[in-house]
């Protein structure tokens, strides 16, 4: 982990890698990341960056990295899936973040996106699975309540993280 994290930094910053923080735009360049839907969310999530530019600390690529491991236990996984999917960091996901997620796994593109009908429904079905309060969002407990019923989350999640 050490060595992959440093080699995201500048050569003459190596060195230092323990105190260095490498820029979102370089962690971005990670093939586990490259081609992911959830990418900037993962970095907003994982980063600790008090400048709000998401870079990371080796501390911060490390939470990231024991995370996407195989090891980590479904109620990790599905607590940073939450935070993941709550696009404006309320503690909740609601109506629009439902939205969001729907589009970032179906892909911006006019042949793939759902019809407003379509995806009126799609979210509809999701607040009535989920949504066991009934408020019209699903908070983490229920989330977690959800995956808890899906054994294959864990290794479905591997497509977020």
């Amino acid at each position: 982990a050490y060595k992959r994290f440093s080699e995201l930094l500048p050569k003459e910053e190596r060195e230092n890698a323990c105190s260095a923080r490498v820029p979102k735009r370089q962690i971005l360049t990670l093939p586990e990341l490259r081609a992911n839907p959830f990418q900037h969310r993962i970095c907003r999530v994982f980063s600790t960056s008090d400048d709000g530019d998401d870079s990371m600390s080796f501390e911060d690529f490390l939470d990231m990295l024991s995370v996407f491991s195989d090891s980590a236990t479904s109620d990790i996984k599905s607590h940073y899936a939450f935070r993941i999917f709550d696009f404006d960091d309320d503690g909740t996901l609601d109506r629009k973040d439902l939205e969001k997620l729907v589009n970032c796994l179906t892909g911006q593109g006019e042949e793939s996106r759902l019809s407003n009908m379509e995806m009126e429904q799609l979210i509809q079905n999701i607040l009535e699975e989920s949504d066991i309060d009934k408020d019209g969002t699903i908070n983490l407990s229920e989330f977690q309540h959800v995956v808890s019923r899906s054994p294959d989350f864990a290794s479905s999640f591997k497509i977020v993280l």
